[in-house]
């Protein structure tokens, strides 16, 4: 299968930070962020695979500044590695303070998406071809978090045996 550039899947997003989007502190949500990444995410993996997809997981989430309302938010995603059927998605979420033209960076993520044909069973997707050095690196990193997935899986997996264990015990 051929390989993809990264502006095949590129993807941004707009949205306006209104009031109940946000907390008792007036900044937004976590989980509301988080729903936007999602989504943005999934629109980036179709894009790539041109096929549905779902969440295999969210890998990262990096919280780094907040929102309040009437900032505008741009999302950015876009496939950064692949498997055979997986994609690792990342996106930047920038807050924009339209009074004072301030953009801030305020969450980092990246998302494993899984493409699946209309039956649900994973499909084969096109490997990806980074555009520009911070695409490259987040591309050449991609073994180390594949792995670092692979190791935690195992370890929820043997903890779930463990737990289960010991309840029919007590």
């Amino acid at each position: 299968m051929e390989g993809l550039s990264t502006n095949v899947s590129r993807t941004f997003q707009n949205v306006l930070v209104l009031p109940p989007d946000t907390n008792h502190l007036g900044t937004i949500f976590g989980g509301t962020v988080l729903a936007y990444i999602d989504e943005i995410a999934a629109i980036a993996a179709m894009k790539h695979s041109r096929t549905a997809v779902v969440t295999a997981s969210i890998d990262s989430v990096n919280f780094l500044s907040s929102a309040v309302v009437g900032d505008i938010l741009t999302l950015e995603a876009i496939v950064i590695s692949t498997g055979r059927t997986s994609m690792e998605v990342f996106v930047k979420v920038e807050s924009e303070n339209l009074k004072t033209c301030k953009k801030t960076l305020t969450t980092t993520s990246i998302l494993t998406m899984v493409a699946k044909d209309e039956k649900g069973t994973p499909v084969p997707v096109a490997k990806v071809i980074p555009e520009n050095d911070e695409e490259w690196q987040l591309f050449n990193t991609a073994d180390m978090r594949r792995q670092h997935r692979l190791e935690k899986r195992k370890s929820n997996q043997a903890g779930g045996i463990v737990n289960e264990q010991s309840s029919k015990r007590g």
